[in-house]
């Protein structure tokens, strides 16, 4: 469902590849809004070049 959100940037920034889900770490938090609590969402994984 995300894939081409996360794809655009992560290949604007790094280059041709793809973000590793190996040694993969992920992080969720509350953010408190005035006008409703917000999700902060924190994708920490390796990036692999791909090679052709």
């Amino acid at each position: 469902m995300y894939k081409p959100t996360l794809k655009e940037p992560l290949h604007e920034e790094f280059g041709d590849g793809i973000m590793s889900a190996i040694n993969f770490r992920m992080g969720i938090k509350r953010v408190p809004d005035p006008e409703g609590d917000r999700v902060e969402i924190a994708l920490n994984g390796k990036f692999l070049p791909y090679q052709w």
